[in-house]
């Protein structure tokens, strides 16, 4: 039996390769909070309550070595950089708004079961 495409290309299936790139606590956050528009690092870390600066560098890095995320680097001072989602990005993030509405229909619920 020939191996699929997905398979040669090492994922198991192709939610194998979404988790790739979306895995994680904070990167499904990140996507949904530059799914309006780009913002500057502090304030996705503002938006991403909880997650500490390493760890926000570590993830915008991942999603930006996948070409999810894109960095704009304004060459200024004070330094500013602005994080957007590709058209990559994009694509990624529209996935997730049901699931977003899906955590808002039953957030009482499941609050209360942990």
């Amino acid at each position: 039996m020939a191996e699929s495409r997905t398979q040669q290309l090492g994922f198991i299936c192709g939610l194998d390769a979404a988790l790739r790139v979306v895995g994680g606590k904070w990167k499904p956050l990140i996507l949904h909070f530059l799914y309006s528009e780009s913002k500057r690092y502090g304030e996705l870390k503002r938006c991403v309550t909880g997650v500490s600066d390493k760890m926000l560098s570590q993830q915008l890095k991942d999603l930006e070595s996948h070409g999810v995320v894109s960095r704009t680097d304004h060459n200024e001072i004070p330094p500013r950089v602005d994080y957007a989602l590709t058209p990559l990005g994009r694509s990624l993030a529209e996935t997730l708004v049901p699931l977003c509405e899906w955590g808002e229909q039953h957030q009482e619920m499941i609050a209360s079961s942990v």
